[in-house]
């Protein structure tokens, strides 16, 4: 089986981390001849490249570079692929315009409404990461059975592995070695609504005023989240200490690990946090229930609830063990059913 996988590839997310951990688990498969094709020197090439993989790397630096366009056609043309799986809705847009005659499969990452006549019409089979994926997707006119729900995944035992040596966030601060921290991990974007995670540490402030808040990620918002610190006061509690490569150290360093987004897909860096089993609170945002229990959730958007849960576990922290079937294997697995059942 020939597959041609497609990212846009320019920035490193969690979308980019799964497509780097298909590649992976996919290329032990001595029956699949496989390419990916992304941005030229992107840290998914770069993960891609080291593990064997056959990188073909284009220019891709706006959104729908054309030097990408013409690189996809190409490759198609010489690859002759079976399936063509793209990642992103860039990738998508460009590929499905050459990609005509050719199995076409889309994973869908967000729980954001698609276009009535826009390109996620166009794949043979859309794999959505969560339910509530496939929920939005059904609602915006996409067939139910044209749509499969193959779960993101980890591999736990490497993200254990990747939290060592210790981070030392505390110590790069100057904060105490035993002061509580609460740690979110995720783009400074509209949706990951980190506004209301900096409401909620106005609100802990009289409840636990030992805590810290840590906010690693970079994005545009990153203006409007700093001038709301300032207008509440928090400059000495809330720390935007922008993207850290070490994800994993750090989050092993938490007390509590909070997602406050008001849409997700189905919020994989969760997985992370359980593997290096830290506490998890979250919004009961799109595909996050199909991760946690009703216990730790609180409604998107609800900042003093949010507050309030943070501190009941921080006090009384549940047993949150990691979900078996988000493993990278079981996604890899179930993403190889997709292309098994459309050939």
């Amino acid at each position: 089986m020939r597959v041609l996988q497609v990212d846009s590839g320019r920035e490193w997310r969690g979308g980019q981390h799964q497509v780097w951990l298909l590649c992976r688990e996919l290329g032990r498969d001595p029956g699949i001849e496989q390419i990916l094709v992304t941005r030229t020197g992107g840290e998914l090439a770069r993960r891609a490249a080291a593990d064997g993989i056959n990188v073909q790397g284009t220019a891709w630096e706006i959104a729908l570079d054309p030097r990408a366009w013409w690189h996809l056609r190409r490759t198609i043309a010489a690859f002759q692929p079976d399936i063509i799986h793209v990642h992103d809705s860039h990738a998508l847009t460009l590929t499905a315009t050459v990609a005509l005659g050719r199995t076409l499969v889309a994973t869908r990452r967000v729980d954001f409404h698609v276009r009535p006549f826009g390109a996620w019409r166009r794949p043979d089979r859309i794999i959505a990461v969560s339910g509530a994926v496939k929920q939005m997707l059904s609602g915006d006119g996409i067939a139910g059975d044209a749509i499969t729900v193959v779960p993101d995944g980890i591999d736990p035992e490497a993200i254990r592995r990747a939290a060592a040596p210790p981070f030392d966030i505390r110590g790069q601060l100057r904060l105490s070695a035993t002061a509580p921290l609460v740690v979110n991990a995720a783009a400074l974007v509209d949706h990951k609504d980190q506004r209301t995670l900096v409401r909620a540490a106005h609100y802990a402030r009289e409840l636990a005023p030992e805590l810290h808040w840590i906010i690693a990620g970079e994005g545009p918002l990153r203006a409007s989240l700093t001038a709301e610190i300032a207008r509440l006061e928090l400059q000495g509690r809330v720390h935007l200490v922008g993207y850290v490569d070490r994800i994993d150290a750090l989050i092993a360093e938490a007390s509590i690990f909070v997602m406050s987004s008001k849409q997700e897909g189905l919020g994989s860096v969760i997985l992370n946090a359980l593997a290096l089993d830290r506490p998890v609170v979250a919004t009961a945002a799109g595909g996050i229930p199909e991760i946690l229990p009703p216990a730790v959730l609180v409604p998107p958007g609800a900042a003093e609830a949010l507050a309030q849960k943070v501190v009941d576990v921080l006090h009384h922290p549940p047993s949150l063990p990691f979900p078996p079937r988000f493993t990278a294997r079981t996604m890899a697995h179930g993403v190889l059913d997709v292309y098994r059942a459309l050939l």
